[in-house]
């Protein structure tokens, strides 16, 4: 037996496979305490494998391609999920797209923007990034998110946090087709945009691996990303118990379920700016959050179709408070095209407050 199998590491191919027992074995059924920490043990493996092989296909295909296979690959995964979700549930599945929406912007712009930033910045002091693919990426976060989460609060055709029919249609071909656009720009028209500076990472001059090593980690990765989102549906009531027995709010489970879903990115970001390639972890981290606007919004949209209840998009004020700080205080760091601690712990205290007031509304 080869020590590794087609130049990868044994653990990252074994580690889909075991992910796929372990949800075959333990989805739909009580997990009791032990049976939980091993299942968190093969989801953090999971999450590690699939970061290898999503590197892997990135060092193939380069950037921006590479960040955008694990980005989209994760989005229309959880965007499955989602939507079954939402077509087996009831009314209290109403709102679990803006939840996951809202969770995941907050999670990336404040959360995963300040690691790679604080990681930079003290491993490098003053990190670079292009100001002229930062600032596009921002522009179509802040408009999508302003028309998918904010605007059906203040519509008057329907009451509540609503939208029409016609209404959400549009919502799903405007963020589709501007998403279209982004991807189009992003990969083609403007690709050097989302290039990276030429940190020193001494990986990028190795030699690209072969076609069968790229497809063999395709293959595996989509098997980790369908094992860490299975595992962690599979830990949600477990989660869920727990959060309860604390007496936090409801909301709180979707926060964390959120939190495992992103974990892929979050470490291949968090890599990527240790390596002073904070370029790629904007592309990485901004990319993901608009992934999940741009395809989750159009098939909830679809699915609203199915369902016998309205779709809830609109946020509360407090979340469109946080939401509108978040989004300046982004455009504050992503326009100036260098970073330091300062800005990196600016967003972190951002993602603690959100935490903090899902916690404690």
């Amino acid at each position: 037996m080869p020590r590794q199998l087609l130049g990868l590491p044994p653990w990252c191919v074994a580690a889909p496979g075991v992910s796929s027992v372990a949800l075959a074995l333990a989805y739909g059924r009580e997990l009791g305490g032990p049976v939980i920490a091993l299942v968190s043990l093969v989801l953090a493996a999971a999450v590690l494998a699939a970061v290898h092989h999503a590197e892997v296909i990135a060092h193939k295909v380069g950037e921006p391609y590479g960040t955008l296979v694990l980005a989209l690959a994760v989005t229309v995964i959880e965007t499955s999920l989602i939507v079954a979700l939402m077509l087996a549930g009831g009314a209290s599945t109403t709102a679990l797209a803006r939840d996951t929406v809202f969770a995941t912007v907050m999670i990336v712009c404040n959360g995963v923007l300040g690691v790679c930033l604080l990681v930079g910045a003290l491993k490098h002091g003053v990190p670079a990034f292009r100001v002229e693919g930062t600032t596009p990426m921002l522009a179509v976060l802040a408009a999508l998110a302003t028309l998918t989460l904010v605007l059906p609060s203040f519509t008057t055709t329907t009451p509540g946090p609503t939208l029409t029919p016609a209404q959400l249609g549009f919502a799903a071909v405007a963020s589709l087709a501007l998403y279209g656009v982004f991807v189009f720009v992003q990969t083609v028209r403007h690709r050097d945009y989302f290039l990276p500076l030429g940190g020193a990472d001494p990986e990028s001059h190795a030699p690209p691996p072969a076609a069968r090593v790229t497809w063999t980690s395709v293959a595996l990765l989509l098997v980790c990303l369908v094992g860490v989102v299975g595992l962690a549906k599979t830990l949600a009531p477990a989660i869920e118990q727990a959060v309860l027995d604390a007496g936090a709010p409801q909301a709180v489970v979707g926060v964390v379920i959120a939190l495992l879903v992103l974990l892929p990115e979050t470490v291949a970001a968090a890599r990527a700016a240790a390596r002073n390639r904070l370029q790629t972890s904007l592309n990485l981290g901004l990319g993901s959050a608009l992934a999940t606007i741009g395809l989750t919004v159009p098939a909830v949209a679809l699915a609203s179709n199915f369902l016998p209840h309205p779709l809830e998009l609109g946020l509360p004020p407090k979340e469109i408070a946080l939401l509108a700080l978040t989004l300046l205080v982004a455009g504050l760091t992503l326009t100036a095209g260098r970073a330091t601690v300062l800005q990196g712990a600016v967003h972190l205290m951002l993602f603690a407050v959100y935490l903090f007031l899902a916690a404690v509304p």
